[in-house]
């Protein structure tokens, strides 16, 4: 895995990334980088802003200000090809938002055979071969109801990875999973980011983070408050709002004592 700062042009850059909805401002202003082969963790309290910034990245909102760049193409140039540029990047929701009506196969082929315009041997080929990356050829007949939700955001990452992105954008891929499924979708996580994938991933898992991260960015009200190595930010944060929020997640009983994650 790759470090920013490394003199290679990045694969995502962000500058001055601002995002209204109404009068409120949910991005104040957002600078950040992400190599190739990197992985960014980016944390914070709900409400933060992070699902947003994720979702500038590929343009599914529509920034108010600023520039964003993937892989050397700006995305917010009035210009600029979008569908193309979406091509080039993967992106796995809370929910798994699977075709309920098709098979797991068929979740994965459809994708190709229309987006990409693969032939439908071709786009079964590239289907089986993700399903098995993620431990799930035995599946591809059933469909979505079948499977439990960790089987569930596992298709949906391997439909994502089928459309062969260049950025996997991950948006809180545990946070609708019952707990004893969470390692599971995790642990396909850890594989792609050992294979060099760059990601970006918002994420209460702080195991995860500072196990898998080369960079852990914590926001807060709409900007970075505080980033750096996973080791350094979960582990020994500089900043008091990092820390309180890390007291919530990490230990949610000392949070509610008088004086607590102080």
């Amino acid at each position: 895995m790759s470090m920013g700062g490394s003199g290679m042009r990045p694969e995502v850059e962000i500058r001055g990334l601002r995002k209204a909805f109404g009068g409120t401002e949910v991005l104040r202003g957002i600078d950040l980088e992400v190599a190739r082969g990197e992985v960014v963790c980016v944390i914070g309290p709900s409400g933060s802003g992070k699902s947003t910034l994720l979702r500038c990245v590929n343009l599914l909102e529509e920034p108010t200000a600023g520039r964003v760049v993937v892989g050397g193409t700006e995305v917010t140039d009035p210009e600029v090809d979008i569908d193309a540029v979406r091509r080039r990047i993967g992106m796995v929701f809370q929910q798994f938002n699977l075709f309920p009506h098709v098979t797991v196969e068929e979740n994965l082929t459809l994708p190709q055979r229309r987006v990409l315009r693969r032939g439908k041997a071709e786009a079964t080929r590239v289907a089986r071969e993700h399903l098995e990356s993620v431990g799930l050829a035995d599946r591809a007949g059933a469909y979505p109801a079948q499977l439990s939700g960790g089987q569930q955001q596992r298709v949906a990452i391997a439909r994502a990875l089928a459309m062969g992105p260049e950025v996997m954008l991950f948006d809180e891929p545990t946070s609708a999973l019952d707990p004893e499924l969470v390692g599971e979708v995790l642990a396909v996580m850890r594989g792609l980011a050992g294979q060099g994938m760059t990601m970006m991933v918002v994420t209460h898992e702080m195991g995860f983070a500072r196990e898998v991260a080369d960079r852990v960015v914590f926001m807060d009200g709409g900007l970075v408050v505080e980033e750096g190595p996973a080791e350094q930010v979960v582990g020994a944060p500089r900043e008091a709002r990092t820390r309180d929020f890390l007291t919530r997640i990490l230990h949610p009983s000392a949070a509610h004592e008088p004086g607590g994650g102080r």
